[in-house]
């Protein structure tokens, strides 16, 4: 059967994108430099609709991607070639918040920063906080496992969804999980958040909420070099600590951020940004410890928010980094790399030398305090041959993750643009087994096809 006449049979045809110029937009994600144009783009607006059309897809063998706002930085919302995207934009209630069990219950396409303004006047919020925050869905998230500026003190994804209803690539209908912390048996709800949409669709999310933090406390140091702030990220860790959040942006990315949004940082090598959080009388105490242990590291100029107005100042201009960054240069790509938090010092001093080396400008933005660096890698594609420098430093900056003891993904997943260096990372034995889990839930490959693993063709 025609699949496109069979998709008419589910989809008005407002609801049913097929022409070039109505595909153009869903032909790539953040990570721009790969495109890949769909068979058809469907717009389901109930689970239902995304049932009929994961089990059309089974029954035709048509592989097809679940997308949401299309942040990924990783390729991983790219479409398959000859493929449909099923985009869940239109999924977007948030079905119940229950302030007692502190939990929300949402449709995939809810916007991250929503769930906290709905759970805003019961006093709650939810925690993970991807710089997309504004933009990215809850499905999203939970595909690649985000965290964000506050994944130091409350995790990831993972840590904070409960419960999921999911749609299998075979059609199947199943529910992870619950609504609450402890689970029986084996961790399959673990084992679907951050699967890259590899094992399904969820159709609906049971997300954790937690209570507002009584006060905050933001500090902002500048330094004179980039190791130096990396240096004093172990310093804080090591006065025994745990800040809510630790943020690095270098000289590249404060000028781009200043540039974009009006940050008012100080014109350093490195800003620091520290934020303290909990309890009053809890956040004053280990104020005076941070104050103490950021005077030693030092810094040359330290700032203290002494308002919210001020607080989110600080946090606007780091939060805009990233999209700032393309005031600097016409593309970039942004790697994803973890390394121990002890080598984040060592890891600064060889991506800059690796800049030197490919004569590339970096600009570093990161998650400082559980060591995931964001290297944003600045190239222009006009130039023959600069996108393919950009990509080998990039590489670069991946083995050097998994030399130091890291990971090449923390949080923007493998997708298209990192399967290349899994096997670096993963034994044959390691790869096979997961390979295997994969086959046993989607026999047909047909969920995210060609995503994740070495060696399978891409969209």
């Amino acid at each position: 059967m025609d699949p496109l006449k069979a998709l008419q049979t589910l989809y008005p045809p407002s609801r049913l994108l097929s022409r070039p110029a109505e595909l153009l937009p869903y032909e790539s994600d953040a990570l721009t430099a790969y495109r890949a144009r769909p068979l058809a783009v469907v717009l389901p607006e109930t689970e239902e609709e995304v049932v009929e059309t994961v089990r059309l897809c089974h029954r035709l063998g048509l592989p097809f991607v679940a997308r949401g706002s299309g942040t990924s930085l990783s390729g991983g919302s790219l479409p398959v070639e000859g493929g449909i995207v099923i985009a869940l934009n239109r999924l977007n209630r948030i079905l119940r918040i229950d302030p007692l069990k502190r939990i929300a219950v949402v449709e995939p396409g809810v916007v991250n920063l929503d769930v906290s303004k709905a759970a805003q006047p019961y006093g709650l919020y939810y925690a993970p906080d991807p710089s997309s925050q504004p933009v990215s869905t809850i499905g999203g998230n939970l595909a690649f496992n985000s965290g964000g500026a506050h994944c130091l003190r409350y995790g990831m994804t993972v840590n904070h969804v409960l419960g999921a209803r999911v749609v299998l690539p075979t059609g199947e209908v199943v529910s992870l999980g619950g609504e609450g912390l402890e689970g029986v048996g084996p961790d399959l709800l673990g084992l679907f958040v951050g699967s890259e949409g590899l094992l399904g669709i969820a159709l609906q999310i049971t997300l954790r909420l937690l209570p507002r933090p009584e006060k905050y406390h933001t500090l902002l140091a500048a330094y004179e070099a980039l190791d130096q702030a990396g240096e004093a990220v172990s310093r804080v860790i090591g006065s025994g600590l745990l800040p809510g959040a630790m943020e690095i942006m270098d000289r590249l990315a404060i000028e781009a951020a200043s540039a974009a949004v009006g940050a008012d940082y100080p014109q350093a090598e490195a800003l620091l940004i520290v934020e303290l959080e909990g309890e009053a009388l809890e956040v004053e105490r280990e104020a005076q410890v941070l104050e103490e242990v950021i005077a030693q590291s030092g810094a040359y100029e330290v700032r203290v928010a002494k308002t919210e107005e001020e607080r989110q100042r600080i946090w606007k201009g780091r939060k805009a980094a990233f999209s700032a960054v393309g005031r600097l240069s016409p593309d970039y790509l942004v790697q994803d790399g973890v390394v121990p938090r002890s080598r984040l010092g060592e890891a600064l001093k060889e991506i800059q030398r690796l800049s030197e080396r490919y004569g590339l400008r970096v600009a570093n933005v990161f998650h400082a305090g559980d060591g995931n660096l964001h290297p944003l890698v600045l190239y222009d594609g006009k130039k023959p041959g600069e996108l393919e420098r950009a990509e080998a430093l990039a590489g670069e900056i991946l083995r050097l993750c998994i030399r130091l003891g890291g990971s090449i993904t923390g949080e923007h997943g493998v997708g298209m643009e990192k399967k290349a260096y899994l096997a670096e990372m993963f034994s044959p034995e390691d790869l096979e087994a997961m390979e295997r889990v994969r086959l046993e839930v989607d026999p047909g490959l047909l969920a995210n096809r060609g995503k994740v693993f070495p060696g399978q063709g891409g969209g």
